[in-house]
């Protein structure tokens, strides 16, 4: 796996004043931005290419990538000149030329640890679609739930679903291999010239998918993540690099 998409082009105005002038993706934490952040684990765990798709207050995301230099993969930004409009099924269509190959789709807005990365990175015996997926007790109506089955296939996404039935949770972090890249390009170009393409999520495609062929799921049950949504996942994401911070820093002692 050599390459990333991040789709950074929200706003993200749930966050409020945090987000007034700059975008989510440029929240620091513990003196790092999200997307730094983001970049960083891609590097550690061999990504060398890293495709921002970028929307408000780009200017910002260009000047804050310039800033990095040389350090990890070799990124490039596309503009999403419809982010105030369309929801991200509209930042991965202005990428699509990007899908390709073996790649990762990851939200501009998730925290994953290096370790977390280095599973997905590494599972490579998963072609096709797969999708990063976590467990937990109970899933509320903001969580982009889950059904799967015991053999890691995917049966449904979406935040709707009937929570009789749902045992997992997307975290916002897809991998394609193989032919599945492919196949997620075209669904994608088949969704926005429908009467609803511009308002949908672009999981709402791989459901779709999931109908018709196989989709897989990665269990990453036991790794840490977050994802930077509303005002108190800030606390809770300062937390957790903190002690990510905490342990490389003794690691590298």
């Amino acid at each position: 796996m050599k390459k990333a998409i991040i789709l950074s082009a929200g706003q993200g105005s749930r966050l409020g004043h945090l987000t007034d002038d700059r975008p989510k993706c440029l929240i620091e934490f513990n003196g790092r931005t999200l997307l730094d952040r983001q970049l960083d684990a891609l590097a550690a765990n061999g990504v060398e290419e890293a495709v921002v798709v970028t929307g408000f207050r780009d200017d910002q995301i260009e000047l804050a990538l310039k800033r990095r230099g040389d350090i990890g993969p070799r990124v490039r930004t596309v503009y999403n000149p419809f982010y105030k409009v369309a929801d991200n099924l509209g930042s991965l269509f202005v990428a699509k030329a990007e899908i390709e190959g073996d790649v990762l789709v990851w939200n501009g807005d998730t925290l994953v640890s290096e370790a977390l990365m280095a599973q997905v990175v590494g599972n490579g015996d998963r072609e096709g679609i797969c999708v990063t997926i976590d467990r937990k007790d109970g899933y509320d109506e903001d969580d982009m739930k889950v059904v799967v089955d015991d053999a890691g296939r995917l049966h449904a996404i979406g935040k709707r679903l009937d929570l009789d039935e749902v045992n997992a949770e997307s975290i916002g972090l897809l991998a394609f291999r193989g032919a599945g890249a492919q196949t997620f390009r075209h669904a994608i170009e088949r969704a926005i010239r429908t009467a609803e393409g511009t308002t949908i999520w672009y999981l709402r495609v791989i459901h779709q998918v999931a109908q018709e062929a196989p989709v897989w799921t990665l269990d990453i049950s036991g790794h840490e993540w977050g994802e930077v949504d509303f005002p108190e996942d800030v606390e809770n994401a300062q937390a957790l690099v903190s002690r990510w911070d905490e342990v490389r820093k003794s690691k590298a002692a």
